[in-house]
């Protein structure tokens, strides 16, 4: 059949990545849509859109039921799920093909068959696909000490549905292993509503490399190359590229003749991926298949030249895997970033908030697949991923070099990126050498704490209050020439108070011949030839000129420059008074719900012990007491949903 209308089960940017190749391809599109995403670029760009009522996932994007009555509503013949939501549910893939609609993906059996990833592996093990030896864990974990054992420390727990790195903790030993179970059972059932985990052997330094395979309905499969993904995060992805800098040539056919002889043990169609790790030693073992089109999927288009949103469609309609997919071939190398709204230093905690300005330089090699725009409004409901940024280039140094440049460059302003740190990463020697592996971001803490250059922030600083000021003064009705503020005598200065994180910054500036002097905290800066309105500045400073952006939206101050990107908070000059947290009070570092309370009122508690959990992003995260002491009061109970900053517990210091 030929598609003429698509509904895409899905939101961000992989909607919009889905209806640009349709509206390529004068395919008509539909969106779905929940209450906090009714005004996001997506809901725009489609030709019609539905609303989902809510806004939780299980409410809205996860309502297969509501999916299906809005593609026969709007005459759609076919739903892509993207990846995420209801992209791996078979149930789903069943209910599309009983409403008569096509579901742009692969089988309900082959969906099922890989969905349990300890059934996926005993299948792969009779296919000839190498795997790595695991048990379940049951019930009763009474066994479980000797069974994980018997696998070998370090194991690795893993839930047995789902991805993303959820439900899945490394253990050291047997001290770590039932508390290490428990809590990813939790966030198994919380994330793919099935609690079962397993055992499994973790591969020490291991990457993480994946072989992108698509089948159509005449029994053709093929492979298109594979994907490095090692750089990662709490299991999750962070920067990927193809091809992998540890596969040669040799390689390369073994990890394509093993993830087509794993597609065809399921008889797969459409596009999907093996993922594999792949030991120091070149040995790799079978780890899942995602039956879907992946996050990281742009890599693999920048080196063979395809479209694979195009080739899902094309297979959905029942046509043949054309030539320039069955004899594709990798040129060059492309590496992918996801810029994610989250505090690194914090330990990568989501974030929460407006984006008041994003924009990405429009550079030679560089594609941007983003789902927000200025204004968008990045919420705790879904995924924190705020745009992928990828770069192409004939070598991986160019790719490289390309797609830090672009990164730097870009403007993310109203809440907090892991921009610097994919910066870092991309500029770090050892990873420009492609010695990498998943353990990488933990053995350079260097990376995900930067020291903040202070020279840096008082630059940025003098900068924000020489804006304000240029704006004030092109405001003003009378006395144009007069200083901005109070005062009109120019040798005394003017004072301007600034937050940057968890800093006070007093700001002191004044003319002084053909400039400013200004003193930024303890830092003194002559300021030369400037040139500032309210959204640029040009300083010198000890003979170095730089251009300085400056966008104010409130009291916040963002600044861009050559040394990247600095926020400040202006404090009012008559703050209003209001009430602050009491002393060993203990904070929710995001927004989030309460999935946890591991103690009560009156217990003695010491530094470092789990006082409760929150569940924020899909993601658990430990709120611990900050010292030893009693929980003298407790605010929070399992299920509540609270915001960043709410006071969860207090817990009064025990005198030594």
């Amino acid at each position: 059949m030929i598609i003429t209308k698509l509904l895409v089960a899905n939101r961000g940017e992989i909607a919009l990545r889905v209806m640009r190749t349709a509206r390529e391809m004068d395919v008509a599109t539909v969106a779905v849509f929940s209450d906090p995403d009714a005004d996001a670029p997506f809901v725009h760009a489609a030709d019609e859109a539905v609303r989902l009522p809510g806004a939780s996932p299980a409410d809205t994007y996860l309502r297969g039921d509501l999916v299906i009555a809005a593609a026969l509503a709007t005459g759609a013949q076919a739903v892509h799920p993207g990846y995420g939501f209801l992209s791996e549910n078979a149930g789903f893939a069943r209910d599309c093909a009983a409403a008569g609609l096509v579901f742009v993906g692969p089988t309900p059996a082959a969906i099922d068959a890989m969905g349990s990833k300890t059934a996926a592996k005993e299948l792969m093990a009779a296919a000839g696909v190498p795997v790595l030896p695991g048990v379940v864990v049951g019930d009763d974990t009474t066994d479980l000490p000797a069974q994980a054992a018997g696998i070998g420390y370090p194991v690795l727990v893993k839930a047995a549905f789902g991805g993303g790195g959820r439900g899945m903790r490394i253990v050291a030993g047997p001290d770590e292993l039932v508390d290490a179970v428990a809590s990813a059972r939790r966030e198994a059932v919380s994330a793919f509503g099935d609690g079962t985990v397993f055992l499994e052997r973790y591969v020490e330094r291991p990457r993480h490399v994946e072989v992108q395979v698509v089948g159509d309905t005449h029994g053709t499969v093929v492979h298109l190359f594979e994907r490095e993904c090692s750089i990662q995060r709490r299991y999750q992805k962070v920067l990927e590229e193809a091809p992998s800098p540890a596969v040669d040539d040799a390689l390369r056919a073994q990890l394509g003749k093993a993830a087509v002889a794993a597609a065809e043990a399921i008889g797969y169609v459409g596009a999907g991926t093996v993922e594999f790790v792949l030991a120091p030693d070149g040995e790799f073992f079978f780890l899942e298949v995602n039956t879907r089109l992946q996050v990281e999927h742009p890599v693999t288009e920048l080196v063979t030249g395809l479209d694979l949103v195009r080739v899902q469609l094309q297979v959905a309609e029942g046509l043949p895997l054309p030539p320039e997919v069955v004899d594709a071939r990798v040129t060059g190398h492309a590496i992918e970033a996801r810029l994610n709204a989250e505090d690194v230093p914090a330990g990568y905690l989501p974030v929460t908030g407006t984006v008041h300005r994003f924009a990405v330089p429009d550079l030679t090699g560089v594609r941007v697949d983003s789902g927000v725009a200025d204004g968008s409004v990045v919420g705790v409901h879904y995924d924190s991923m705020l745009a992928k940024v990828i770069a192409y280039g004939a070598t991986r140094d160019e790719a490289c070099r390309r797609l830090a440049r672009a990164l730097a460059e870009t403007r993310v302003h109203g809440i907090v990126t892991n921009r610097d740190l994919l910066v870092a990463v991309l500029r770090e020697p050892e990873f420009r050498a492609g010695e990498i592996d998943t353990g990488y971001l933990g053995r350079h803490p260097e990376l995900t704490s930067p020291a903040v250059s202070s020279h840096v922030v008082a630059l940025h600083a003098a900068a924000a209050v020489l804006a304000d000021a240029a704006a004030r003064r092109a405001g003003a009705r009378v006395q144009h020439a007069v200083p901005s503020g109070w005062r009109n005598v120019p040798s005394v200065d003017q004072v301007a108070l600034l937050t940057h994180g968890d800093d006070e910054l007093e700001v002191r500036y004044r003319r002084h011949r053909d400039g400013w002097r200004v003193r930024v905290g303890g830092t003194a800066l002559d300021v030369g030839a400037v040139q500032a309105t309210a959204d640029r500045v040009l300083l010198t400073v000890g003979g170095v000129r730089r251009s300085l952006a400056v966008h104010r939206v409130g009291d916040d101050v963002f600044v861009d420059g050559p040394g990247g990107s600095t926020a400040f908070t202006e404090v009012p000059r008559f703050p209003v008074p209001g009430s602050a947290a009491g002393e060993g009070s203990l904070l929710a570092p995001m927004p989030g719900t309460v999935v946890r309370v591991a103690v009560a009122e009156g217990d003695t508690v010491t530094a470092g012990q789990t006082v409760l959990v929150l569940e924020a992003m899909k993601m658990e995260h430990v709120v611990a007491a900050p010292t030893d002491g009693v929980v003298g009061e407790l605010h929070a109970a399992v299920g509540e949903t609270v915001d960043t900053g709410a006071v969860l517990a207090v817990v009064t210091a025990v005198d030594a």
